[in-house]
């Protein structure tokens, strides 16, 4: 009887694995059905040639492990699958889509799975605009930028004059790229209003909107070194933080360290760490 309870007892065990290691494959198959079904439907594959691209003007990418740029060209390659970017007045470069792209992904790096699900196409003008869209008028072109809204929803513009100075060596503390997809950002709960909700527990968002109210008065009184820009309202402020936090991190992070913390748990990176 005792051989007998104990032979039971080694086929309910020997079962038992043998349902976990058939778990086990159907898993590891599902992992790399998904991971070749992906391959088929991206249509974008980043050449050698635009990866040494990335690496030559894309700071933020050269700061990553292998890892982490392994994961930052996937991210790219499905933004320029997602998003056309056209040219107006000009040809649009490999250099350009990826800039592009860069700032779009920059933002969202640790949102796994994530996606502009509110643009279709960027538009790239060679320089500032006015408010009408027209890039040869000699007054009043001063937008580098500009999300659209009502028959241009949608759609982004983007001088690609700023777009160059972004990535460049001197930046400053501005990148109107970043700073337009970072409105998107703002605007994926349904209001563009400077409270990423989908990024920020609830218990954060009267904090965050407190310190925002806080540093536009200093701004106003010319107690802070962040652009007055950024006191047109919460939305604009939110975006130009945030141009600050990835431009400059060391320095966005010793001047305005609670503003810091907040974006860096907003944005679930901490690029001051390096």
């Amino acid at each position: 009887m005792l051989i007998n309870k104990y032979l039971v007892e080694l086929i309910v065990l020997l079962h038992s694995m043998l349902y976990f290691a058939i778990i086990i494959v159907i898993v590891i198959s599902f992992t790399l059905y998904q991971r070749r079904r992906k391959k088929m439907l991206t249509q974008v594959i980043l050449t050698d040639v635009q990866k040494i691209l990335l690496a030559k003007n894309i700071d933020y990418y050269n700061q990553l492990s292998d890892l982490d740029k392994a994961y930052f060209e996937d991210k790219v390659e499905q933004f320029l699958d997602d998003v056309r970017i056209e040219g107006v007045g000009l040809l649009v470069t490999d250099l350009d889509r990826l800039m592009v792209a860069s700032s779009a992904v920059i933002p969202i790096f640790r949102f796994k799975d994530w996606r502009y699900r509110n643009i279709t196409n960027v538009l790239l003008y060679p320089d500032t605009f006015d408010e009408d869209y027209q890039y040869e008028a000699t007054e009043g072109r001063n937008i580098m930028g500009m999300v659209g809204t009502g028959y241009m929803n949608g759609q982004m513009i983007l001088s690609r004059n700023a777009l160059i100075k972004g990535f460049s060596k001197n930046p400053g503390m501005e990148n109107t790229a970043i700073h337009e997809f970072v409105h998107l950002i703002d605007k994926a709960d349904g209001a563009t209003d400077g409270i990423p909700e989908g990024f920020l527990p609830f218990e954060y968002i009267k904090p965050w909107v407190r310190m925002m109210h806080q540093e536009i008065h200093k701004i106003e009184a010319g107690h802070s070194d962040i652009n007055p820009y950024a006191t047109t309202n919460e939305a604009e402020f939110f975006a130009v933080v945030s141009e600050y936090f990835f431009e400059k991190p060391d320095q966005f992070q010793t001047k305005h360290p609670e503003l810091y913390d907040m974006l860096s748990r907003i944005f679930g990176q901490d690029p001051a760490k390096g």
